[in-house]
């Protein structure tokens, strides 16, 4: 089981119970295929760098999850089906990564050492 994000932009005119649909569709996908969602963050309705499909804004959402490795092209299948998902990225996690998303969900805010003279 290795450990992934996924940020997923959704098309902004989505209703909000249309938006929480699509964010358990895929955290169900997740769990039925053996893996496990470890944390869900949707950001809602931000301004996007540059138009996609004549449209400015989108609704962001980001998933941390384990799964199989084979996992990833069906979920990467249902993303391109889904007509209401405008674009989507999976990253591959470190446990670096991990810890520090753990660390930052927690509160806990690290600060850089300064050297002794």
């Amino acid at each position: 089981m290795n450990n992934y994000e996924l940020m997923v932009i959704f098309t902004p005119v989505l209703s909000e119970e249309e938006f929480k649909a699509a964010q358990k569709k895929f955290a169900a996908l997740v769990s039925d295929n053996g893996g496990e969602v470890l944390h869900s963050n949707p950001w809602g309705l931000k301004s996007l760098a540059y138009p996609i499909a004549k449209k400015t804004t989108g609704l962001y959402w980001v998933m941390e999850y384990k799964a199989p490795s084979d996992f990833n092209e069906k979920l990467k299948t249902q993303l391109l089906r889904d007509e209401s998902v405008m674009r989507h990225m999976y990253t591959a996690l470190d446990k670096y990564a991990v810890e520090y998303n753990t660390k930052k969900r927690s509160g806990v805010h690290s600060k850089p050492e300064k050297a002794e003279a």
